[in-house]
């Protein structure tokens, strides 16, 4: 039982981690990076369709993305899908590739994008210490039915509290990643 509860509690730390690095992806930095689009839907046929599954995008000269969609008819949708995302980038097209050249970051906007990125890691640490609690009581719930003994109970909160502290680590050296990345010219 104790074991179920620790393996869960870790599961959910893990995917709260792995939630706050798609997070910090959408926060633009000064380099060009292709998963800065990854948000962005395309109207295909009807439906909706993640970009990355129209089209190629790679890096061109660290400044810029080259978009090569595997369709030329879809050139123009997906130009409108990434000006009417709040990303504020100016698409361009030839006919055949669209180029998205990347603004370069002022002080301000630098400040409230590390502004964003240390909310977005707060939010991950308080998930994971909400975590920790909902583990917490339910092993003062299985020591109140005389399931396991205190000392257990003292035993798996400790394993836990090492499991967040773990997990906490984790979410700090993802921001301060992000952080020297906004920061750095």
């Amino acid at each position: 039982m104790i074991e179920e509860i620790i393996a869960d509690a870790e599961e959910r730390m893990q995917k709260s981690v792995s939630s706050l690095e798609e997070a910090f992806k959408k926060i633009r930095t000064g380099r060009a990076h292709p998963s800065i689009l990854d948000s962005i839907m395309v109207s295909y046929y009807g439906a909706d369709t993640p970009l990355n599954q129209l089209a190629n995008v790679t890096v061109e000269e660290g400044r810029s993305l080259l978009i090569s969609p595997w369709e030329n008819q879809l050139i123009g949708e997906i130009e409108k899908a990434i000006m009417k995302s709040d990303l504020g980038l100016n698409p361009s097209n030839n006919g055949h590739t669209i180029r998205v050249p990347m603004p370069p970051l002022t002080e301000e906007t630098r400040r409230e994008f590390t502004k964003q990125a240390k909310n977005e890691a707060e939010n991950a640490r308080v998930a994971i210490r909400n975590i920790r609690r909902d583990a917490n009581s339910d092993f003062k719930e299985l020591e109140k039915e005389k399931e396991i003994s205190e000392d257990e109970q003292r035993r798996a909160e400790d394993r836990v509290q090492k499991l967040t502290d773990k997990y906490i680590a984790a979410v700090e050296a993802a921001y301060q990643v992000k952080e020297a990345d906004l920061l750095s010219i």
